[in-house]
């Protein structure tokens, strides 16, 4: 079968699955609704159980040339060969930040190429970088943190081209982070930047591959023939800029390939900070239940934590510095209860400390940034230490792997 007529059958397998007539997708594109005349929550949760093809035919056939692909030069070609599989016109634009890798830019080229498109590039201003560059050098993210390079190569240009749209599609996906991605929904409205209309909530945002797993999305590629970054050979998972992307070991979670001199938790440049707010976490106000309320889990006062950072300490301790109303504590929840059930009775204690109630303590004393906050106080470590989780991945197995690693095993 010609690829464009297996496209056109694989537009009405999507359609007639997600039990939309084409007739009435049609209609939508040329009438785009405004995001707040939706109910964003209901269409993601009737999209929760569906395919990224049938995701991406519903973000095409609702916005038409009012939506465009978000094109990082990675694994999210996947986006590209989904939305050519739905044989409706798409849109696909990229930030070039000026320090892409040169696999990148190759892989842009045959892209187009292949699909027969042209990438809408997205630069920073140039006055902004060479400001940045001129005060504090070339690589001053690897001293004072990514953000502020970030914002002035990604963030704003991203901006100004969301301005021009309704809304756009991202290859996000649950399993990219668990710190920060878990909660990633099919289809939102923007929390953080606006689109054509102005204004809150006037921009919504598609991810198509939010519940699929990163083997799902490779096999899905090779099945295709899909051109990929010729990085992804290398060792690399997570691509995005050279200085700050490098390969990952086996068994290594793909995010901590990214700024790697930072805290693991806090991987996140901007593009996606409506992930977590700017209390680190997804703040519930109307929700205040506690977390391992029973178990195994010991809870801490300021004082009894205070008291064991100093010393001495009659245990190894884990501690998780947590808020209670943060999605992402909430998702630790049952592996850290695992965890303190599996060492109950061992030489090491596991523990909680709500820190959001304390913040300032826990900024001071631990460095706070992020909820959840893992540290490990060792039994044998002189006053003031502690060791930072540094990883990904928090469930059980793991965790127990490095805490048995630091404090041995009795």
């Amino acid at each position: 079968m010609p690829r464009q007529q297996g496209a056109q059958a694989a537009r009405r397998t999507a359609c007639a699955a997600a039990g939309q007539p084409q007739v009435a997708a049609a209609a939508a594109v040329d009438a785009p609704p405004a995001a707040q005349e939706v109910d964003w929550d209901q269409v993601a949760a009737d999209l929760e159980t569906k395919s990224p093809l049938e995701i991406m035919d519903h973000a095409l056939a609702t916005f038409g040339s009012d939506i465009a692909i978000a094109f990082s030069g990675a694994e999210d070609v996947a986006l590209v060969e989904y939305a050519h599989l739905t044989g409706r016109p798409y849109r696909v634009f990229s930030l070039d930040t000026g320090r892409l890798n040169p696999e990148t830019y190759r892989l842009f080229d045959k892209v187009e190429k292949h699909y027969g498109i042209k990438i809408e590039y997205t630069f920073p201003d140039s006055q902004e970088v060479m400001d940045l560059v001129r005060e504090k050098g070339m690589f001053s993210f690897y001293e004072d943190g990514h953000g502020e390079c970030c914002r002035v190569r990604k963030v704003r240009p991203l901006r100004r081209q969301l301005t021009g749209l309704k809304a756009w599609i991202t290859g996000q996906r649950k399993d990219q982070s668990p710190g920060t991605r878990m909660a990633v929904p099919t289809v939102q409205v923007d929390p953080v930047f606006e689109g054509l209309a102005g204004g809150p909530g006037s921009l919504i945002k598609y991810n198509p591959l939010t519940n699929i797993t990163s083997a799902e999305v490779w096999n899905f590629l090779r099945v295709m023939g899909v051109p990929m970054n010729e990085l992804h050979s290398c060792g690399y998972i997570s691509i995005g800029c050279e200085p700050c992307t490098r390969p990952v070991l086996p068994n290594q979670h793909e995010r901590e390939g990214r700024w790697w001199w930072e805290d693991s938790a806090a991987k996140e440049c901007g593009l996606h900070s409506g992930n977590i707010s700017q209390s680190s976490g997804d703040e519930e106000k109307g929700e205040s239940n506690d977390l391992w309320a029973q178990g195994a889990v010991q809870p801490l006062s300021k004082e009894q934590l205070g008291s064991l950072l100093d010393g001495p300490r009659e245990k190894d301790t884990l501690v998780a510095l947590y808020a209670p109303w943060c999605r992402f504590c909430k998702g630790l929840e049952a592996d850290y209860a695992e965890l303190a059930e599996q060492l109950e009775g061992s030489h090491v204690a596991v523990a909680k400390f709500q820190a959001d109630v304390e913040r300032d303590f826990a900024t001071e004393k631990f460095g706070l940034k992020t909820f959840p906050t893992l540290v490990l106080l060792p039994k044998g470590a002189k006053a003031g230490d502690f060791i930072k989780y540094p990883s990904e991945r928090r469930d059980a197995e793991t965790l127990g792997m490095w805490v048995r690693t630091l404090t041995g095993s009795e």
